[in-house]
């Protein structure tokens, strides 16, 4: 279908990779062949339980076909599984089959399996190649893209990782007519996030497109996932360690991932993304820095696609403890991202604990 390219090539960090959209997966072995210096001997699959009974023979056969060994590794789905346990257990299973640094991981599957394969990667043999071949909405439109792996620990989101960019992302479009409608509304939350942050005009493209989006129409789908893969790119390229710019991508993620671990990950990630953005929002509105007119904008297309904008069973003060753990303090202070208008999101630091409770408590249900 069509393809573009991530790459920077400055200040000594130095990658370049294809995002390819596809119907299917037949242009899989092409697309590795045509990766500089990818040779690999074996290819290990790294899938989760719901994902491998889909498309992993599928894969398997298509990367046979490439002369190599292909090995498969499965692990149970869930965020519960992403942690160095799981992690410990795919470098087992890599080391029993004399897996070394020219050969290649697989991360067949959502947002989950591609953070952990990515750590397992960076990690293994101190740094193995790998590929994206993501299957959800949400590791579509972000996870799959900029090389930021990790796992959670203990209660902690994310808090070990790596910076390791993938050598290829490769995107079956097809995979989403089997994603749950719940999977398919998380991988929303990063979407609305992505215009939000970066594009009016995206913003305004997908409240024109809200049915088309919902009955996840081919050509209204591939230009969604398109545009958001732009916008993600363009800041990777520019700040491919979040020095600095790279931190807008966490709008609405603070609060997000408070309520997560608060909720004990009983709700999947772009639905908190959703109710953070919501916080996120109304803290922007009562900075001045968002009209009422937009904020209402970013409720309502939340609301338009079942996002939700607020959480029950918690307290304020349960969310601002929750993030003051986050890995973005920075100083004791939490790095926050605010909107000064639709497309226009900006670094903070000034909130207080006042702020972030005040925000917490327009989120709480009832």
């Amino acid at each position: 279908m069509e393809a573009v390219t991530v790459s920077r090539r400055r200040e000594g960090l130095e990658f370049s990779y294809r995002i390819r959209w596809e119907k299917d997966f037949d242009a899989l072995v092409e697309s590795i062949r045509e990766v500089e210096g990818l040779r690999p001997n074996k290819i290990c699959i790294v899938s989760d339980s719901n994902v491998a009974p889909l498309y992993l023979d599928d894969v398997k056969k298509s990367l046979e076909s490439l002369g190599v060994k292909v090995f498969s590794w499965i692990f149970p789905a869930g965020e519960e599984s992403k942690n160095l346990e799981t992690v410990n257990g795919l470098y087992r299973f890599l080391i029993e089959n004399h897996f070394e640094r020219k050969d290649l991981l697989a991360a067949l599957g959502g947002g989950v399996c591609g953070d952990l394969t990515g750590f397992s990667a960076a990690t293994y043999l101190r740094g193995i190649d790998f590929i994206q071949i993501p299957t959800t909405l949400l590791a579509q439109v972000d996870s799959s893209v900029g090389g930021k792996t990790g796992v959670d620990f203990e209660q902690y989101k994310n808090m070990v990782g790596a910076f390791h960019q993938p050598r290829l992302v490769y995107m079956n479009m097809s995979t989403l007519e089997t994603l749950p409608e719940e999977q398919f509304i998380s991988g929303m939350g990063e979407v609305v996030k992505s215009a939000e942050i970066r594009s009016g005009e995206l913003m305004g493209w997908i409240e024109d497109h809200v049915e088309e989006i919902r009955g996840r129409e081919v050509a209204a789908m591939a230009h969604l996932i398109r545009e958001c893969c732009l916008i993600k790119a363009g800041v990777v390229e520019e700040d491919p360690t979040e020095k600095g710019l790279r931190a807008i991508l966490n709008f609405g993620h603070t609060l997000g991932h408070a309520i997560e671990k608060c909720r004990n990950f009983e709700l999947l990630h772009g639905q908190c993304v959703g109710i953070g953005i919501a916080g996120a929002a109304w803290l922007s509105l009562k900075k001045g820095m968002l009209s009422e007119a937009d904020y209402q904008r970013i409720i309502d297309l939340n609301l338009a696609f079942g996002l939700p904008v607020k959480v029950s069973n918690l307290t304020a003060d349960q969310i601002l403890q929750a993030s003051k753990n986050d890995k973005k303090m920075q100083e004791g202070k939490i790095k926050f991202i605010l909107l000064e208008g639709i497309g226009n999101a900006v670094i903070d630091h000034s909130l207080t604990d006042e702020d972030l409770l005040r925000a917490s408590e327009e989120l709480i249900e009832g």
